[in-house]
This record gives C-alpha cells, sequence and structure tokens, in this order.
C-alpha cells in the first residue's frame, strides 16, 4: 500500500478545510482542524481522521450550530464560563485557555466551564495547553448514555472521560486520558469497522448478556473499566461535569440527540492549578515530582503517554503517514463536503 507523509501544519489545514466546506464558521473549523491532526500524529487513530464522517453527520442533521461563536459567559473569581452556544466544544476551550491560566496564577486553583457544547475529541490536548503553560489540570466531561453501572443491564453513564496532566520541564508532561467505561466507544467502532470481536469483560448485549460482537454491544451497554470503582468515578463525572455546572448528564444527552450515531451535546469542566503557588514555598512541586516519576520508572514501568509522545516525535520527524484510503477520504470531502454522507 502506498504511503503519504504530510505535516501536522498540513494535515490540520486540510481538515479545517474539510469543515468549512461543510458550513463550519472558521473558529470551529480550524480548531476541530487542529485537534483531529493531533490525534493522528500521535498514532491515537480513534481520535484522528477517522472522526471527520462523524463530526459531518453530526453537522448534517442539524445537532451542532454551525455558525455558532463561543462566547465568554462570565468571570467570577476564580470560575470561567464560556459558551459554546451549540458549537463543539474545541473553539469554546481555546477561547477560555488565557482566561483560565490567569485565574489560576491569581488564586492557585480556577475553574473552566464550558456549557452548550458538542463534544467529541479526547481530552489531552486540552490537557497539554495547560501543562504547557506549567499548570497541572484535570478535565472531565459526560457523553450520552452508553455505559451500564457496575451490576446493571441498560445504558445509563457515559463513557465519561477523565484527563490529568503534569507539567514537567525537561521531558514531555505526564499526562493520562481515559474513558471511564472499560474501552473508549471509538474502539469499539473501530473493531466494528475492522470485523474483530471485542475482549471478554468490554460489553453486554441488548438482553444484559456477556457479548464480543461489537455490533451487539453497539446496540448494548458498554462496561465500566473496574467494575464499582469505575461504575463511581463515571457517576462522580456525571455530577460534576453534568449536575454542578447546569448542564446536560448523559440520560439527557442521549435524549437530547436521540442517537448515539452522532457526537453528543454537553458541557465541560476543567480545572487548572499553579504548583507554585498551591506549594506556598514548601519545596519545588515539579523536582520532586521528577523524584517520583525517576522512582516509577525505575522499576521498569513506563509513565502513561509515553506511546503517543513516541510517535508524536517520529510524525514531527518523518511526518504523519496516511494510507491511500486516508488520503482518498479527505480529497472526497475536501471536494463534496456533506454531499460526501449521501449514500
Amino acid at each position: 500500500m502506498t504511503e503519504t507523509r504530510t505535516s501536522f501544519a498540513a494535515l490540520a489545514e486540510d481538515v479545517g478545510a474539510i469543515f468549512e466546506r461543510a458550513g463550519l464558521v472558521a473558529s470551529q473549523a480550524r480548531a476541530l482542524g487542529r485537534v483531529i491532526a493531533a490525534g493522528e500524529r500521535d498514532a491515537c487513530k480513534s481520535h484522528g481522521i477517522y472522526r471527520i464522517e462523524g463530526c459531518l453527520k453530526t453537522i448534517a442533521a442539524g445537532k451542532v450550530a454551525a455558525g455558532a461563536e463561543p462566547e465568554v459567559t462570565g468571570e467570577d473569581g476564580a470560575v470561567v464560563r464560556v459558551s459554546a452556544h451549540g458549537g463543539f466544544s474545541v473553539a469554546a476551550f481555546e477561547m477560555g485557555v488565557p482566561r483560565l491560566e490567569a485565574r489560576a496564577r491569581a488564586h492557585g486553583v480556577a475553574a473552566l466551564v464550558i456549557n452548550d457544547c458538542v463534544h467529541f475529541s479526547a481530552l489531552w490536548p486540552e490537557i497539554e495547553a495547560l501543562t504547557e503553560r506549567d499548570l497541572a489540570a484535570l478535565a472531565m466531561c459526560p457523553s450520552y448514555a452508553s455505559v451500564a453501572p457496575a451490576g446493571g443491564a441498560a445504558p445509563l453513564l457515559g463513557t465519561n472521560p477523565m484527563a490529568f496532566g503534569w507539567p514537567r520541564a525537561e521531558a514531555p508532561p505526564y499526562v493520562f486520558d481515559f474513558a471511564t467505561s472499560v474501552a473508549a466507544r471509538g474502539e469499539i467502532e473501530l473493531h466494528r469497522k475492522a470485523g474483530k470481536a471485542l475482549p471478554d469483560g468490554w460489553a453486554i448485549d441488548a438482553d444484559g448478556a456477556p457479548t464480543t460482537d461489537p455490533e451487539a454491544a453497539l446496540a448494548g451497554a458498554m462496561l465500566p473499566f473496574g467494575a464499582h470503582k469505575g461504575s463511581a468515578i463515571s457517576t462522580m463525572i456525571e455530577l460534576l461535569a453534568g449536575v454542578m455546572i447546569g448542564d446536560l448528564t448523559s440520560p439527557e444527552a442521549l435524549e437530547a440527540v436521540g442517537t448515539t450515531a452522532l457526537a453528543p451535546r454537553h458541557g465541560e469542566l476543567i480545572l487548572a492549578f499553579d504548583p507554585a503557588r498551591l506549594a506556598g514555598g514548601r519545596g519545588d512541586p515539579l523536582a520532586r515530582a521528577e523524584v517520583l516519576f525517576e522512582a516509577i520508572q525505575g522499576q521498569g514501568a513506563r509513565l502513561p503517554s509515553q506511546r503517543r509522545f513516541r510517535a508524536r516525535a517520529a510524525a514531527e520527524r518523518d511526518g504523519i503517514a496516511l494510507g491511500e484510503e486516508d488520503v482518498a477520504m479527505l480529497a472526497r470531502f475536501r471536494r463534496d463536503g456533506l454531499a460526501a454522507l449521501e449514500g
């Protein structure tokens, strides 16, 4: 198979142009281009160009406000609130970052609340935007009801991702980003697309019976990681990033969208911490963290995201690899826009 290499900037530009062709305003389209290109660059295929079609279907279904511009709707103490006005979340986040940083510097800790957004992306690009500013960060959001609570037999919770990042001076940041389901929904979609069975323990079918069939899993429910522990964390995310910020929970998001085939609409909560400010002079938190990281790696364990950072370094050196089908898909979407979805 012939392979094409492209740069991050070129791929982001290409993907952004696809979304502008599909009717998104430039602020949304370009922000989507950057986050999707980042997924492809870091070999996170489930959040790379694979996501373009789902976003286009969401636009075509009228479930995202294509012309919406994000707006700062409130700044009160350590809280910054941005409304996406029904648009994709990424542009709203980019608008809120400078204000979130300023509030975190002033108070030691600050919160960015994003309301009324359509969300499809991984959380680590947002986390890394804050670790680049030497802030620690925690982000979370609900999804749509597709996960059964521990001991349950029907979808109720979302995949409810949570991500954390810690800045490092001489190395890539410490970052983890994971769904509170056993696997992200995108991973099940990729198994379905590839005709591969799921691992045991990922999902149940519509009757509540365990299944390894991706189609049956998508019609049934995924399972939380760690049984009752993952179920409790997922419920916490529903409370903090749904109920507490006055936005939709996963069951409400599913009711609003009407299908799990489109990107969900809800809210997002991002917390930022200034390590030096919170340490209050009791040692250098970044230096102390390095002692812990060295001890972890000294036992032969790896830090999360190391594979992703290696893939990024390779892509920055050699370019992002795209297969023939990838190149053809990008060309078709850029040429035809939403019409490429027909049939």
